[in-house]
């Protein structure tokens, strides 16, 4: 009788390792619950189940540093970064726009994008990575003040500080080109100077500014 056992136990523990390396491969949602066509090709596409893994990570590091009001903020804009993840099935044979010329026409490209410009704004705002901070001065004045937060993430993000505003961008292109972009913003960073353009959305206008480091 113990004989007869051991396949049967030995057969269970093949089962838990192979359950178990599934698990390590797979995304951090149950894929046998997986609704609608983004989940689905999320479980079925390791590399999307990888950054799928690494999202979680980074949001699970920024809610270890986020309290109160900021804490809340971040649940919610999680929250409705996954409605807009889910969207992503209307990208399918469509040209759908990630940035102002950042653009995808598949699931899984739309899918990668969401999550990498995602992971990049976490790791960004919260501080995930070191970065490398250069304080510029705009239009000749040292009192016009713009100071850029670049991170290494994938893609390469810029934590935009002016003043009281802040904004979020994410590199677009060819590398060389120096170009970010993000909501009512763009750069370029070429030749150690920085050519930004920002939407004041309160008064429909766009500020154009040549700056220099300080």
């Amino acid at each position: 009788m113990h004989h007869a056992a051991r396949p049967i136990a030995a057969a269970l523990i093949g089962l838990a390792a192979t359950v178990s390396a599934q698990a390590a491969d797979g995304p951090t949602f149950n894929c046998a619950k997986a609704t609608g066509a983004v989940e689905k090709q999320i479980c079925a596409d390791p590399a999307l189940a990888a950054l799928d893994r690494q999202l979680d990570a980074a949001y699970k590091a920024a809610s270890a540093k986020a309290k109160g009001e900021p804490a809340k903020t971040l649940r919610a804009t999680q929250r409705g970064w996954v409605k807009g993840r889910n969207d992503c099935w209307k990208a399918d044979g469509q040209e759908t726009w990630i940035t102002a010329t950042w653009t995808v026409k598949t699931l899984k490209d739309c899918i990668d994008a969401q999550y990498r410009v995602r992971t990049a704004e976490l790791q960004a705002v919260w501080r995930l990575l070191p970065p490398k901070t250069t304080s510029y001065a705009c239009q000749g004045n040292p009192a016009n003040e713009v100071v850029v937060n670049q991170f290494a993430s994938s893609p390469a993000a810029i934590r935009l500080e002016r003043g009281d505003r802040t904004a979020t961008l994410w590199q677009v292109g060819a590398v060389a080109d120096g170009k970010f972009e993000g909501q009512n913003v763009d750069l370029v960073l070429q030749g150690g100077g920085l050519k930004l353009n920002w939407l004041d959305t309160s008064s429909g206008k766009t500020e154009a500014l040549d700056c220099k480091p300080r």
